[in-house]
C-alpha cells in the first residue's frame, strides 16, 4: 500500500527509532488500549498467538485496528501515499481498459481506501454503476465525504457480473510467518508477552504439512535463519471471490512477486513491513494500532488459486507493462490537454513514479482474471 521510496525508509533496530515523530498523547492512549486488548488474547491463548493473528488484532480490531479507527493513513499527513492520492493516471488508464464492458452490475471495489480511486474512474466513467465494499465505518463516512453518493456494502455479494476491483487490498491481509532455524527446522512464527514488550516466538514445529509442501522446492536453497510470509487469507478470499462471479472479470493491483522471486535465497528476512508517517521499519510491534502491517503478496500463488477456482488469467505483468499496453500514451495526450504548466510537470513525475523500476513500475503487478465459461 506504499511507495517505498529511499527517503522513506527507516529500519527500526536501536536509537533510530527515536527519530520518527513522535505521536500525540490520544494517539498513544490509542495504542496503549490497543496492546492491551492484544496482551489479553495472549494470555488467554496461554502465553503465545500466531503472528497471523497478532496482524489480525493489530490492524482489523472493531473501533481500535489501525483500519477500524480514526486516524488519517492516506496521503502526505498520514502512514503511506498510493497511486490514486498523486493523481489521475492509473484510475484513467483502469477507466480506459474496463469502459468496453463494466458489465450490468458495475465495478465493485474492495477496501476502497480514502475513496479517490473510486472518485477518479467515476470522473471518467460517470453512468457506470460502481460500489464500494468497506468494512470499516470510519472509512465508509471518508468515503462518503470523497464521494457523495457512493453505494457501500458490508458483505459479498451472492452473485456479481462485471468487474471485482482490489486495489492494494491483498498485502494487508494477515500472513502466516515461517522460519527456518539454524538447525533446519521450519517453524511457524508466533508473538508473545514479555512482560515489557511484544516479540517474536518460534511456535513448536513441525509446520503443518500443506504449508510445508509448498515451501518444499526453495527450502534446500535457503540460508539458515530464513523467515518467509504465506498469505492462506488471500488465496481463501480469492476463491470466494471467485464463486460469486457469474461474469466479468477480478482486477488485482498489488506489490510483489512470482513464487520464484519471492521465496529467493537472498530475501532472508522475507517482506513483512510496518509503516509509521512515511517511514517503514522491519518491527511489526512498533505502536499496534498507529503503523499499517502490510507483507509482499506471492502472485504464483494466486494464479495457481485462480485457475483452480474457475478463472483464466486475462493479463499479468509489472504496473509499467501494463500502463503501456493499456493506454498510457493516449491517457498521457488527454491529461496534458486539460493541464498547465505546473500540471504537466506533476503529471510527468507522476508517471515516472508509476513506470520506473526503481518506483512502482517493477513492483507493483497487475492480474486480471476472467471467469471461464461453462464452469
Amino acid at each position: 500500500m506504499r511507495v517505498e521510496r529511499p527517503d522513506f525508509l527507516t529500519h527500526s533496530h536501536g536509537a533510530r527509532k527515536a527519530s520518527l515523530p513522535v505521536p500525540n498523547a490520544d494517539a498513544l492512549a490509542h495504542s496503549a488500549a490497543l496492546l492491551t486488548h492484544i496482551r489479553q488474547e495472549i494470555a488467554a491463548a496461554g502465553g503465545i498467538i500466531s503472528f497471523r493473528r497478532y496482524m489480525e488484532l493489530a490492524l482489523y480490531t472493531p473501533g481500535l485496528g489501525y483500519y477500524m479507527a480514526g486516524q488519517t493513513r492516506f496521503g502526505a499527513a498520514g502512514d503511506f501515499v498510493t497511486a490514486p492520492e498523486m493523481g489521475r493516471v492509473l484510475a484513467a488508464v483502469l477507466a480506459r481498459t474496463l469502459q468496453s464492458d463494466p458489465g450490468p452490475d458495475g465495478i465493485l471495489e474492495f477496501g476502497a481506501g480514502s475513496g479517490a480511486l473510486a472518485g477518479q474512474i467515476l470522473r471518467d466513467l460517470p453512468d457506470t454503476p460502481y460500489t464500494l465494499l468497506e468494512p470499516s465505518p470510519d472509512l465508509q463516512a471518508r468515503q462518503q465525504a470523497a464521494v457523495p453518493g457512493i453505494q457501500h456494502r458490508q458483505t459479498l455479494p451472492e452473485h456479481w457480473r462485471g468487474v471485482l476491483l482490489a486495489h492494494e487490498v491483498l498485502d494487508a491481509m494477515p500472513v502466516q510467518v515461517l522460519e527456518l532455524d539454524a538447525s533446519g527446522q521450519l517453524h511457524e512464527c508466533g508473538v508473545r508477552w514479555t512482560g515489557e514488550a511484544l516479540e517474536w516466538a518460534l511456535l513448536p514445529p513441525p509446520v503443518a504439512t500443506p504449508l510445508a509442501a509448498r515451501l518444499a522446492p526453495y527450502v534446500p536453497h535457503w540460508p539458515r535463519p530464513y523467515r518467509a510470509e504465506i498469505n492462506l487469507t488471500a488465496e481463501a478470499w480469492l476463491r470466494e471471490v471467485a464463486a460469486r462471479l457469474d461474469s466479468g472479470v477480478i482486477l488485482l493491483i498489488d506489490y510483489g512477486h512470482e513464487a520464484a522471486e519471492f521465496y529467493h535465497p537472498q530475501r532472508q528476512t522475507g517482506s513483512l513491513r510496518a509503516y509509521y508517517r512515511h517511514h517503514w521499519l522491519d518491527d511489526p510491534f512498533y505502536l499496534p494500532g498507529l503503523c499499517d502491517l502490510t507483507a509482499h503478496v506471492d502472485f504464483t500463488a494466486l494464479m495457481t488459486a485462480a485457475v483452480a477456482a474457475g478463472l483464466e488469467v486475462a493479463f499479468y505483468g509489472n504496473l509499467a507493462r501494463f500502463l503501456i499496453e493499456h493506454g498510457l500514451a493516449e491517457v498521457y495526450g488527454a491529461l496534458c490537454a486539460q493541464a498547465g504548466d505546473d500540471g504537466i510537470f506533476a503529471l510527468n513525475n507522476e508517471i515516472k513514479r508509476l513506470t520506473l523500476p526503481q518506483e512502482m513500475g517493477e513492483s507493483f503487478k497487475v492480474l486480471i482474471l476472467k471467469k471461464r465459461e461453462n464452469v
